[in-house]
């Protein structure tokens, strides 16, 4: 009998091959599903070329160094040539050595993590990812606590966006985008923000021991926080250091030599708004590109965003002036100013408020200081009683306070710290270049974490005799007077709307009756004189003069002008004064030059309103009408005790029971101007010696400058003011004019 073949019955060699072709079918199948995006989102080629991120917004000082960030995570980046050799070695060593042999995956790495870590249990047997690998989990994050078969799925689609990354990708750009997506800690996201951060330095000029320390930190960068935990990593260096011994990209000797080196943090500061230079200056900023943002647009159609979009914002400070600018606060208000302040109101029990203040206006003060607080807005907002309130600002709890020898912890009623506070002195200082309008220097205060109100921009505090120059400026401008002519030196009266007169008085009697140059009478601030000059004039004619040179805040035009009753703010002030300078053209005091992308396009770039405020012959007038406040006026101690030899002009102001102090200096290159004060202006000193603007105001703008002529990089000149090209109508040198005319000349028919 014969055997018949039965129908549809497969050879075993056929099960075989579906046997083993199955898995690498399905193994296709699986990574194809992943790649189209049936397992969850993938990144596109379109996001892979361009993977989004939230990139800072970088300030940059007019002279190249790095202000400061705006950020939602403070990661700036850099290109591979800007990192050094030495980070790559210890990132290579530490966390992929085979990674320029393998495309994204190394199939070594995982069969040793299986074998070794897994199945063997050796824990020290290192991870299985690749940069590549980090790198894609670092661009497109992992969800909240995945499940294990989530957890597989999103292993594998890292696979494939580490392949993909290969791809589009050289392996220097891999290793600088991995560096510049890393979180160190710290607020510092990516190497740049992190060289900062950890050493004030830039990734081109990290140290071994530095680049092997941060390095190290990208395991767990909390844990391993030098500043925190500084034996954990010390020893946590060691191994990325001994790694880099071991693949030779350091030599025994070198290995040996850098094991020794302790941690160096000394550099540390946390970049944030607290923190670095120009911290005012940046806020002020900040709050600027904000509201710019909003009517700016990206060629995608979306507003510019300063937080995400990685923009590079040049501005007009000078880094070096800055920190001279800071310097001088410092050691004017906080080593001298503030310790005779405390000393001169100590023991009295309503300081730093005196007797003029009633005590239902004192605590007026305190309450609304009370109502002004966070912590007051926060417990209402939590819907406490006011009695509970109340009861909370007087019992003590523990609390970190400033002074200017460092924060100190203390424990205090948030009463008393509200006391505390009312007694330091604040200040406004701003330096400008007067032909360009360049903002050079800008201190908004004495510290922007504990004082954050910017007496710059913020602030309008009375002026004083520093309005004065206005007044002087229209007397010139009309060509009825020069510096060097003669006035009397008596009482003016004005009669009001209500049918009063008022009669401005002098501070001293000096001279008082006799006929006296505009020099000498602004150099002594003389309130008779400007009297004199506001009744020949209006105070509509004043403030419209002050209108042209960048004066915007509300003024009232009554008489009392003259003597400087506005109240203006110190960029005001600066910008009007360098229209003297700048031969009578007014330039607005400008922050920004430029705006650029992240890829260096330009967005924007900013040009200043000018005008034309008064004639080049009135400007130069003034300039040495105000030289005279130096040579032999209020200004004098910047030649007796500061020793400039050289031409300065300027002016002083000092307003009612001395709250105001205010200096304004002038030189060819440069003007700057300082206000000195309490939040409140019940808090003053007491004695005009004390409280006088040339006690307070002037020593800082001398401290500033002090240092920008001795940092000759700078080239601020010494020489004289430049003259115009046509001849002056009016004589300057006030010396060889003679008394020509009598005090009565000049009021015998106008006895108001």
């Amino acid at each position: 009998m014969s055997k018949k073949k039965i129908k549809g019955k497969r050879s075993p060699v056929f099960y075989f091959w579906i046997i083993f072709f199955s898995p690498v079918v399905l193994l296709f199948l699986l990574f194809f599903t992943i790649n189209i995006g049936l397992w969850g989102f993938m990144p596109s080629f379109e996001e892979l070329e361009n993977p989004r991120s939230n990139l800072a917004s970088e300030v940059y000082s007019a002279d190249g160094v790095l202000l400061g960030t705006f950020y939602i995570h403070n990661r700036s980046n850099v290109n591979y040539e800007d990192i050094s050799p030495q980070t790559v070695e210890a990132l290579l060593a530490a966390e992929d050595i085979r990674f320029h042999y393998h495309s994204g995956v190394d199939i070594r790495s995982i069969f040793r993590v299986l074998f070794r870590n897994i199945l063997g249990g050796q824990r020290s047997a290192g991870g299985g990812s690749t940069l590549s690998q980090q790198l894609a989990k670092n661009l497109f994050p992992r969800q909240d606590d995945p499940s294990l078969a989530q957890m597989v799925i999103i292993k594998l689609k890292e696979w494939v966006t580490a392949a993909k990354l290969e791809r589009n990708y050289t392996k220097e750009e891999i290793i600088a985008m991995y560096l510049n997506t890393v979180d160190f800690g710290s607020h510092a996201f990516g190497i740049k923000s992190a060289a900062k951060t950890y050493f004030n330095t830039t990734p081109d000029s990290l140290k071994t021991e530095e680049a092997a320390l941060l390095v190290g930190m990208l395991k767990a960068p909390s844990w391993y926080h030098p500043v925190r935990n500084s034996e954990r990593a010390f020893q946590r260096r060691q191994v990325v250091l001994n790694q880099m011994a071991r693949y030779e990209f350091i030599t025994p000797e070198e290995f040996d030599s850098l094991s020794t080196i302790p941690l160096d943090m000394t550099n540390f500061q946390v970049q944030d708004q607290h923190t670095g230079l120009a911290t005012y200056f940046r806020e002020k900023l900040r709050k600027d590109l904000a509201e710019w943002s909003r009517t700016r647009t990206k060629p995608d159609g979306t507003n510019y965003n300063i937080y995400r979009d990685g923009l590079k914002i040049y501005t007009t400070i000078d880094s070096r002036m800055q920190q001279y600018a800071e310097e001088a606060v410092e050691e004017h208000l906080g080593g001298y100013l503030q310790p005779e302040f405390f000393r001169h109101w100590q023991g009295r029990t309503t300081a730093p408020f005196d007797t003029d203040l009633t005590p239902e206006e004192i605590d007026r003060i305190y309450n609304n200081a009370i109502r002004r607080s966070d912590r007051y807005t926060n417990m209402r907002l939590e819907g406490l009683s006011e009695d509970s309130i109340q009861k909370s600002f007087h019992t003590k709890v523990p609390m970190r306070v400033f002074s200017w020898e460092g924060e100190k912890d203390t424990v205090m009623t948030p009463m008393d710290s509200i006391r505390y506070y009312k007694h330091f002195l604040r200040t406004g200082m701003m330096a400008v270049e007067p032909q360009t309008g360049h903002v050079r220097a800008y201190v908004g205060g004495p510290n922007f974490k504990h004082f954050k109100f910017d007496h710059v921009t913020g602030s309008r505090r009375q002026v004083g005799s520093t309005f004065k120059p206005f007044l002087y400026t229209l007397a010139m401008q009309e060509g009825e007077f020069g510096p060097c002519t003669q006035v009397p030196n008596t009482p003016v009266s004005f009669r009001l709307d209500d049918g009063d007169t008022w009669t401005p008085k002098n501070a001293s009697d000096r001279r008082e009756g006799e006929m006296v140059t505009l020099q000498w009478a602004l150099a002594n601030s003389v309130n008779y004189i400007s009297a004199f000059l506001m009744k020949r004039y209006s105070p509509l004619a004043v403030i419209k003069l002050a209108r042209r040179m960048g004066i915007t805040s509300h003024i009232d035009p009554v008489y009392a002008i003259a003597l400087g009753t506005p109240d203006l703010s110190v960029y005001e002030m600066v910008g009007a004064k360098s229209s003297f300078v700048n031969k009578g053209v007014y330039i607005e005091p400008t922050f920004v030059t430029h705006i650029e992308d992240q890829n260096g396009n330009l967005v924007e770039a900013f040009s200043p309103h000018q005008e034309e405020a008064m004639s080049e012959e009135t400007a130069y007038l003034m300039v040495e009408l105000m030289k005279g406040v130096v040579e032999s006026g209020t200004g004098t101690r910047l030649r007796f005790r500061y020793g400039f030899d050289h031409p300065i002009a300027g002016k002083t102001g000092t307003t009612q029971n001395n709250s105001d102090g205010w200096f304004i200096g002038m030189t060819p290159d440069l003007v700057a101007g300082v206000w000195v004060g309490a939040e409140d202006r019940g808090a003053r000193f007491r004695e005009l010696s004390l409280g006088q603007g040339a006690n307070t105001a002037l020593p800082i703008w001398a401290k500033f400058m002090q240092k920008v002529y001795d940092d000759e990089e700078l080239e601020i000149s010494k020489e004289d003011f430049e003259k115009p090209m046509r001849p002056i109508r009016f004589e300057t040198d006030c010396s060889k004019v003679e008394r020509q005319a009598r005090p009565d000349d000049y009021f015998r028919d106008d006895p108001f």
